[in-house]
């Protein structure tokens, strides 16, 4: 396959309750994406927008954010693949540039959940399930994680404070990335005290709603050449896969099939395996869900995650540091602009430009995001 590099990234902060509009939103991360790679609009030749659908109000958002950011007459395409969309639009636009059909792809992804209130937030994340089978008796997010949870804790006899030892890891960096929604120190003690949201999930084991976007711009080789980049980060594998909505037809509880499989695909892409990767970020929705990306990915064997993060090896001086930018759960989680967030701190960490977050000399990392409860995975590994 012809080589393509990640040539620019940005994101904006990720807040609750953004005050300008959806364009003005896309606008944030889509400049810093332009002055990261150095380019204009005319070194687009298409664009991926990236959302879910259901939390905007305008319909095709893609039309008047490309019009807003000056990318017309180029192409512009629409993802959604739940919280995994602009991971998802990351791979249509390594696809578009590996066939040969655009030089260079935009992939921009922006969630303004603040459109519309809590609750109804809540009952269209629930859409996310059958709304035939499922939805209907009230099955949400957290009641979803928390069924993982209870199966994980009772198969491999670990224990809520395993869990809460992740919050206490994301709350840590959190604090040190401006980007973040949550930049709060969180003690040990405050997790297991919490109130409980769907047991045996407490507050502190979910992450928030934000409003943010993020943009990836990804280039051939020749065009990286043209533009003078001087740190291009390549795209050496990518996954996919997906998995039934009905959870009555899953596997198993204790973990998520299509992050296994969609790794599984990208490590044979890039010729590695999971002792390579340097430096991961993983879709931390809620600590069940980096837990059980641990042992998804390969870091550890199946009941093997507690002993990762009670040894703090997935810390930023640990064997394999995992979302040391605060992950999900300080972040925030603006749906479509989660896996461009992802992206961007591992290219920032391959061009050894996180400051503060910086992990030691990486030069492999890998992107883990999901969509909806394990839906749509996407996995993606990078290289120097």
């Amino acid at each position: 396959m012809p080589k393509v590099a990640v040539i620019g990234v940005g994101q904006s902060a990720f807040v609750r309750g953004y005050p300008g509009s959806i364009r003005e939103l896309a606008f944030e991360a889509y400049s810093e994406v332009m002055k990261d790679a150095g380019c204009g609009p005319a070194d687009v030749e298409a664009t991926v927008v990236c959302s879910s659908p259901e939390y905007d109000k305008q319909r095709s958002p893609a039309g008047v954010i490309a019009e807003y950011c000056g990318l017309n007459p180029q192409p512009t395409f629409y993802v959604e693949t739940l919280c995994s969309s602009s991971s998802t639009g990351l791979k249509l636009a390594y696809s578009l540039v590996a066939s040969g059909l655009h030089d260079s792809v935009l992939v921009l992804g922006f969630q303004k959940m603040s459109e519309i209130t809590s609750a109804e937030s809540q009952e269209r994340m629930g859409r996310g399930a059958d709304i035939q089978w499922e939805s209907p008796f009230g099955t949400m997010m957290p009641a979803y994680y928390a069924m993982h949870a209870k199966n994980y804790l009772h198969t491999f006899g670990a224990s809520h404070e395993d869990l809460a030892r992740i919050r206490v890891k994301a709350a840590t960096y959190g604090q040190i990335n401006e980007k973040a929604v949550y930049r709060k120190g969180v003690e040990l003690e405050q997790c297991l005290a919490a109130d409980p949201v769907s047991s045996p999930l407490k507050v502190f084991d979910c992450c928030a709603n934000a409003d943010g976007s993020s943009a990836v711009l990804v280039a051939s080789e020749e065009k990286a050449k043209a533009l003078g980049i001087a740190k291009p980060v390549w795209i050496l594998g990518v996954g996919a896969a997906s998995q039934p909505v009905n959870m009555s037809l899953r596997e198993r509880f204790n973990g998520l099939v299509v992050a296994e499989a969609a790794a599984k695909q990208a490590y044979e892409m890039a010729g590695v395996g999971p002792k390579d990767i340097d430096v991961a970020e993983v879709h931390d929705c809620f600590t069940i869900a980096e837990m059980m990306a641990y042992e998804n990915l390969g870091f550890a064997e199946p009941g093997g995650g507690p002993e990762l993060i009670r040894a703090k090896e997935t810390y930023k001086e640990g064997s394999i540091p995992v979302n040391v930018d605060g992950g999900l759960l300080s972040k925030g989680h603006p749906i479509g602009a989660t896996g461009g967030s992802q992206v961007r701190t591992i290219v920032l960490q391959l061009r050894d430009e996180a400051g503060d977050m910086q992990v030691k000399d990486p030069q492999i990392g890998l992107v883990h995001n999901i969509g909806g409860v394990g839906l749509y995975g996407n996995v993606t590994i990078f290289g120097r």
